[in-house]
């Protein structure tokens, strides 16, 4: 066999790191637990200072610790809201690069909103629709102020995920809209659709509170579909 197989030796904090993430998903550290200190994973590895700073921040990367200047690193419990965290940076440059990806986000939280508002409808409780109801109240105050209001609607998409009980939904929620806000315009202010979005929203809790998954599923989309002309590349505005 004449294939050439060479092994590559790995840097100093690659192998670092990985006995260090070791020692957190075999439960040795648990979430809560702060890490060694330098000095201990110095003695403890035979390695440098620089060595354990880049395996910590690889780890901090990932989500896994939380440093602190002047403080030990903590370990964190991993969750699905921190993993998709991992992306967020990565997922704002694209979408600021490509006016085409802010498109197929805009599609793709249509279709998942629509999935989502559907599991609302068969799941809610008389507690969540009391729920919804008051953060529409909430938002309606806001009239006016641009980042209040777009706040708050953030959180009602949010809650209306949050129904399903899958912490999945919520993280993707979440990062969706996230994503989504730096390219919220504030002609929803301006141009005084403010009052749509209220109505819009008031019909979409009214058919979840009927359980009428079809007719939440059409007032999601009615109201998603207007309101995707409100989100623009910045060389738009």
């Amino acid at each position: 066999m004449n294939r050439s197989e060479p092994i590559v030796r790995r840097k100093l904090s690659d192998e670092v790191f990985l006995r260090l993430k070791r020692l957190i998903t075999s439960g040795e550290l648990l979430p809560g637990d702060d890490m060694p200190s330098e000095r201990e994973l110095m003695e403890r590895f035979e390695v440098g200072r620089p060595a354990i700073r880049e395996a910590m921040q690889a780890l901090s990367n990932m989500g896994l610790v939380a440093i602190s200047h002047g403080e030990r690193a903590k370990v964190l419990q991993l969750t699905a809201k921190s993993i998709i965290k991992q992306v967020d940076g990565a997922a704002k440059i694209i979408l600021s690069s490509s006016k085409d990806t802010l498109e197929h986000l805009k599609t793709a939280r249509i279709f998942f909103e629509r999935g989502m508002v559907r599991e609302a409808a068969e799941k809610a409780t008389a507690e969540d629709v009391q729920r919804l109801r008051a953060t529409v109240a909430e938002q309606r105050s806001f009239r006016g102020d641009s980042e209040a209001f777009i706040s708050v609607d953030m959180k009602f998409h949010t809650q209306i995920a949050a129904i399903s009980g899958n912490p999945i939904y919520v993280a993707v929620s979440e990062a969706m809209l996230g994503w989504l806000k730096e390219y919220h315009t504030e002609m929803l202010i301006w141009t005084g659709k403010e009052q749509f979005t209220l109505t819009e929203h008031e019909e979409i809790i009214g058919r979840i509170e009927k359980k009428d998954a079809e007719g939440a599923e059409k007032a999601m989309i009615k109201h998603l579909e207007r309101s995707r002309a409100l989100y623009v590349m910045n060389s738009e505005k």
